[in-house]
């Protein structure tokens, strides 16, 4: 019976360790899977990485072509900006030898080929005033081929008028009329009134000098008698100075009643002795180059009075310029010279 039993037991001994190795076989082909699987996972994750890596390069290197490419147009247009600044600092030098910013013209302009005027001599005139016009034809201007001939000698003369607040009426048309056949006026897109005199010459300064390149500019009334010869040779007296005001020089009483003839509505800014500051008189002044091209580059933010020559006296206070009192300019108004 014992040895029945202890054969019966033997074979249940070998079956078990037959499951053992079958188990442990398949143990084995798990573990070699789960090691192919993590080793391909690994695989493919550095694929990944290099991948990764390789575009990292690429957007890297565009990020630099890029950077790069943005740089030199910076660089350009800081060369660029040199060569502008190089430009505005030659004529600002240029333009301190001149005595203030002078008129940028075309390399084109027939006016460089020209020898410069002497002088631009603006009449001041306004309606009704033909007569006048007529004598200083007669007496010094001349009018046609003389007119011309003056020209050629270096001296421009033009009377110089506003139009009518009613645009095209019978004081514009008789004025035009004029024009046609004198061919001498300055005719401004300026009001032509009393309380407007002040713009008015400022104006014609400006029309003057952007029109004509010369080195004075003469604002002259239409009732003073001037001699061209004295006053060509006083003008070229002056020539070699940069900045010149020259005229009649005098002051004033500033008038702060609202019912005199001369009444000025900033008389308090004169202070309480309301005396005007020193100033060419009106009849007849001269500007040289530098100064009418101040009036024309400043002509928005000068500041006018009731009368043109304190307004135009204003304009160089505290500019360096060389007031000239030049006593042939003083004159009733019948003559000067």
């Amino acid at each position: 019976m014992r040895s029945r039993g202890s054969s019966n037991r033997l074979p249940n001994s070998g079956g078990f360790g037959f499951h053992s190795r079958i188990s442990a076989l398949v143990l084995s082909m798990f573990a070699t899977m789960a090691t192919i699987y993590v080793a391909a996972r690994m695989w493919q994750d550095a694929e990944s990485r290099v991948y990764l890596i390789q575009q990292l390069h690429t957007t890297t290197a565009l990020g630099n072509s890029a950077i790069s490419v943005d740089n030199k147009l910076k660089d350009e247009a800081c060369r660029e900006q040199e060569h502008k600044l190089s430009a505005l600092e030659m004529d600002l030098s240029a333009a301190r030898q001149e005595g203030f910013v002078s008129k940028e013209r075309p390399e084109n302009d027939s006016t460089r080929s020209k020898k410069r005027l002497l002088a631009v001599i603006g009449i001041i005139t306004t309606f009704g005033r033909k007569k006048n016009r007529d004598a200083i034809r007669k007496a010094w201007m001349g009018s046609g081929a003389a007119l011309r001939k003056l020209e050629e000698k270096g001296i421009v003369v033009r009377f110089v008028i506003g139009r009518s607040a009613n645009r095209r009426d019978s004081l514009d048309r008789e004025i035009d009329n004029e024009h046609r056949q004198t061919d001498d006026f300055i005719v401004l897109n300026q009001v032509e009134a009393p309380e407007e005199s002040s713009n008015k010459i400022k104006f014609f300064f400006v029309h003057a000098v952007e029109s004509w390149d010369a080195e004075f500019y003469v604002k002259v009334n239409d009732d003073v008698y001037v001699n061209i010869d004295t006053l060509g040779a006083t003008l070229s007296a002056h020539s070699d100075k940069p900045r010149v005001y020259m005229g009649c020089m005098k002051s004033g009483q500033v008038f702060s009643e609202p019912t005199h003839k001369w009444y000025e509505p900033d008389w308090w800014k004169f202070g309480d002795a309301k005396s005007y500051f020193r100033h060419a008189s009106g009849e007849i002044y001269a500007l040289s180059r530098a100064l009418a091209q101040f009036i024309s580059i400043n002509r928005s933010i000068l500041r006018i009075y009731a009368h043109d020559d304190v307004s135009a006296g204003s304009w160089f206070i505290g500019l360096d310029v060389k007031h000239v009192d030049e006593r042939k300019f003083c004159c009733s108004p019948s003559s000067t010279g």
